[in-house]
């Protein structure tokens, strides 16, 4: 007997709450962020490895909207793209700019490669993107891009904003943090449907929810990068 998929409801549910475990919202860096524990150079180091990952992302999006075979799909994805690419908002020049204002210099952050200062766990998150919007199923890639990376920032960056505000940051600082809270709510909406749709078996609804759980570990890996890096840092000074 062939097993039962899950219900609408109870699929997005379980999607949602395969994410919970290794959500970055309760990664120690992330305490140390919401507590102003953090110094302006250890958020730039974060800032520099998240540029990395992401000053690529809009060519992961392209790739995996060349991918959907159906319009109201595409339409989504076309809109995540170009919320990415929008001149004068493109979401790594404005991290660029919090980067600079933790002390970073911009052009150093984009030579980071070269420099053989990009953390392994941020080369991995990177290179897991790429193969969610190329090569996975369209269930997982959604799942594991837009429910569980873009799912988790509406909660983890509103404190971040806070923080980042009783230690002298100007909102135009942290612009990258608000223009991601509203958008990406709908992106998980988005995600949470286009997942549904091509889920078209209870076997790929089990494997969009264990991808849910492996995007949740790279990037809270990431983050243990970071974290370990940075105070591997301060404990040389």
């Amino acid at each position: 007997m062939s097993e039962q998929m899950m219900p609408k409801e109870e699929f997005f549910k379980a999607l949602q709450a395969a994410r919970q475990p290794v959500h970055s919202g309760g990664h120690p860096f992330s305490t140390a962020w919401r507590n102003g524990e953090l110094t302006r150079d250890q958020l730039g180091e974060w800032a520099a490895q998240q540029y990395y990952y992401i000053n690529i992302v809009a060519q992961m999006f392209a790739a995996l909207y060349a991918r959907l075979p159906d319009l109201d799909a595409r339409a989504h994805m076309l809109e995540n793209l170009i919320g990415e690419e929008t001149p004068g908002q493109r979401h790594p020049d404005i991290l660029l700019k919090f980067a600079k204002a933790c002390g970073r210099d911009p052009e150093r952050i984009k030579n980071a490669y070269m420099n053989g200062e990009v953390l392994p766990a941020t080369l991995g998150m990177q290179a897991w993107v790429w193969q969610l919007s190329t090569h996975a199923h369209l269930s997982s890639a959604a799942a594991g891009i837009m429910v569980a990376l873009e799912g988790q920032t509406p909660t983890i960056y509103p404190p971040y904003i806070e923080a980042g505000l009783k230690m002298g940051f100007s909102d135009d600082d942290l612009e990258f943090f608000h223009v991601h809270i509203e958008a990406d709510i709908e992106h998980e909406i988005h995600g949470l449907e286009i997942c549904h749709r091509y889920a078209t078996t209870a076997e790929l609804q089990r494997r969009a929810i264990a991808t849910v759980t492996n995007s949740g570990r790279m990037r809270y890996n990431m983050l243990t990068d970071i974290w370990n890096s940075t105070h591997l840092d301060q404990a040389a000074e």
